[in-house]
């Protein structure tokens, strides 16, 4: 009973000192916070600790985040753009990314990491930008979008393949960062054919 009442005092005590945060956070913040509270080397007894280090599931909701923006902006593309090469890579998008995130949220499920439900306030500006041109300015921007991004995420990929502890998060990092960068190839070869 004890251990019932203590759970239910911290959990109030987290809702009020959230409450009371006039920002509000995002879903990859949020997830971010979950996750430092479930840190193992704090408070295992009250959250069920988390499986992994914190950088571990940082990287994890990074790439989770991400991931969703990759798959949003690929059906973005399909429904915006008449480019052939545009549309072709944009399907490898959703399908690459759709396939990665499945992958990671199972990894996460068995490591008690809490992924992001939705994309980054960042991700979702982005994603506003461009929803808002047509044609040509669309397609540019979008490639734009996509050659910047993928540079980003094969340097988190490399960084977690490279650095990380997590044994599953590592081998997941290290096979996402070759699909990645046959993504970036594949952008990189479109940028210089609009030029």
């Amino acid at each position: 009973m004890k251990k019932i009442s203590y759970v239910f005092i911290v959990a109030l005590a987290a809702l009020a000192i959230g409450g009371c945060n006039s920002t509000p956070k995002d879903s990859t913040q949020s997830a971010d916070s979950l996750n430092k509270t479930k840190d193992t080397t704090t408070n295992v007894a009250a959250t069920g600790g988390i499986a992994a280090t914190s950088d571990d599931a940082k990287f994890a909701t990074k790439a989770a985040d991400g991931g969703m923006a990759e798959v949003a902006l690929g059906k973005l593309a399909l429904s915006k753009t008449t480019n052939p090469q545009i549309k072709d890579f944009a399907q490898m998008m959703v399908r690459d990314h759709s396939k990665a995130n499945a992958e990671l949220d199972s990894i996460a499920k068995v490591k008690n990491i809490t992924l992001p439900v939705a994309v980054s306030a960042e991700h979702q500006k982005k994603m506003d930008e461009l929803s808002q041109k047509t044609g040509a300015d669309f397609d540019k921007a979008y490639v734009d979008a996509m050659v910047e991004g993928h540079k980003k995420t094969l340097t988190l990929m490399q960084d977690e393949a490279k650095n990380g502890k997590d044994a599953d998060l590592t081998a997941f990092a290290s096979k996402t960062a070759v699909i990645v960068q046959m993504h970036l190839d594949a952008i990189n070869k479109i940028h210089n054919s609009m030029k």
